[in-house]
């Protein structure tokens, strides 16, 4: 069995995960009905890619304000358009094999069927918070996933430096239409009426 700890904050948790999960599962490519069985049952955030599971670092305090910051003003959009807005751990199928989970995703109402109660399919919009241990793989791994998958829209959000990047999809890949930063107006490219200030994005309560 493959069990990857990805991140740069290994700890005795992160052992015993693997230890418990060997011990259930032993030596094998994991499944789609494996990972979901394991993802519902911890609220570590866990992906599923060519068979290797992959349990990621808990994120910080900052990372999570941003994150909610980010949902309510989908979760806003979404009641008033009838579309669904969703934070990690919320698995999202990328294909057969392939399940990540997007910091904040969000469906418009002609997707909004895309999501069962297990798991989400493609969203329209998927947004990635930058982390240290992460930001590799949202810049070059996930970006390739998300354009083959067909979202239409990327965002990439700075934490220790405020802003955010916008990718639009073109073909099969993505573009950068936009990098917006502290004291501008973020307004998605592929959906109507969806705009924050960014300020807005990096609040405390």
């Amino acid at each position: 069995m493959t069990v990857q700890v990805a991140g740069h904050k290994k700890s005795d948790d992160d052992e015993r995960l693997k230890e418990l999960l060997f011990s259930v599962y032993g030596h094998t490519r994991w499944t789609d009905e494996q990972y979901l069985g394991v993802s519902e049952r911890t609220n570590r955030p866990i992906e599923l890619s060519e068979g290797r599971l992959i349990v990621l670092d808990m994120p910080t305090s900052e990372h999570q304000d941003i994150v909610g910051n980010i949902y309510v003003v989908f979760r806003a959009w979404a009641q008033k358009h009838g579309g669904r807005a969703f934070v990690a751990a919320m698995p999202v199928r990328l294909w057969p094999g392939k399940f990540r989970e997007p910091d904040v995703m969000l469906y418009t109402a002609e997707h909004r069927d895309r999501v069962s109660k297990q798991y989400g399919g493609p969203p329209d919009l998927a947004v990635e918070v930058l982390s240290p241990s992460t930001e590799e793989a949202d810049r070059v791994e996930k970006m390739a996933e998300y354009a083959q998958a067909g979202i239409g829209e990327y965002w990439i959000v700075g934490a220790e430096e405020q802003y955010v990047e916008q990718y639009v999809l073109e073909g099969e890949r993505y573009r950068l239409h936009a990098r917006v930063g502290a004291g501008e107006t973020l307004r998605a490219a592929t959906i109507t009426d969806l705009e924050a200030g960014v300020d807005s994005l990096y609040e405390i309560d």
